[in-house]
């Protein structure tokens, strides 16, 4: 990874998994407000991924 310790990249990776988890929790809540509930949904609506 280029770090100078296993401490630096395990912080790293740590921060870097906060920031993924949170980046899909704000697409989740967008998708899911924007989706309709019924199942006539127009092509290319987006799906929900976790």
């Amino acid at each position: 990874m280029g770090h100078d310790s296993v401490r630096a990249a395990l912080i790293y990776q740590h921060s870097t998994a906060e920031a993924d988890r949170k980046i899909d929790d704000a697409m989740n809540a967008m998708i899911n407000k924007d989706t309709p509930d019924d199942d006539d949904r127009p092509s290319g609506v987006l799906a929900r991924v976790s």
